[in-house]
């Protein structure tokens, strides 16, 4: 009989801090994440993003709002799997969109680099919307 070995994949935990994942421009977006079953020499780095993308019909869009990378040599002990609180201030454009044609869309990824292996993301979905009395609405 073999022994099979299994193979955990590491985690990564995301979490936007609001009830709601809708923000509107000049609000402050706060997320947490935290890594785990990897070990900290494992880890190459650790980028985190805030970005928006398009699909649809034609050329697909993309732009990034934040990023920052962090590198075992950027915290005193090297271990990055702590959990990790940031914010960003959101801009004011683009809008989220959600049109037949084309949809845009809001979200904070976080990108494991590993030392061997595939690259892991986790991304969390969220909404920038206008204020309701930019509009008239209120």
């Amino acid at each position: 009989m073999t022994a099979s070995k299994t193979i955990t994949e590491p985690l990564i935990s995301l979490k936007i801090c609001r009830p709601s994942s809708t923000f509107h421009p000049g609000e402050v977006l706060e997320f947490e994440y935290q890594i785990d079953a990897i070990e900290p020499r494992d880890i190459r780095a650790i980028e985190v993003s805030v970005i928006w993308f398009t699909e649809g019909k034609g050329e697909e869009d993309f732009g990034v709002h934040f990023f920052e990378r962090s590198r075992p040599s950027d915290v005193v002990d090297g271990d990055l799997r702590p959990l990790q609180r940031l914010t960003c201030q959101m801009p004011p454009s683009p809008l989220t969109y959600h049109g037949t044609i084309v949809k845009i869309h809001w979200c904070v990824r976080i990108r494991l680099v590993r030392r061997r292996g595939k690259d892991i993301c986790a991304d969390r979905l969220f909404q920038l919307l206008p204020r309701r009395d930019e509009y008239g609405v209120g």
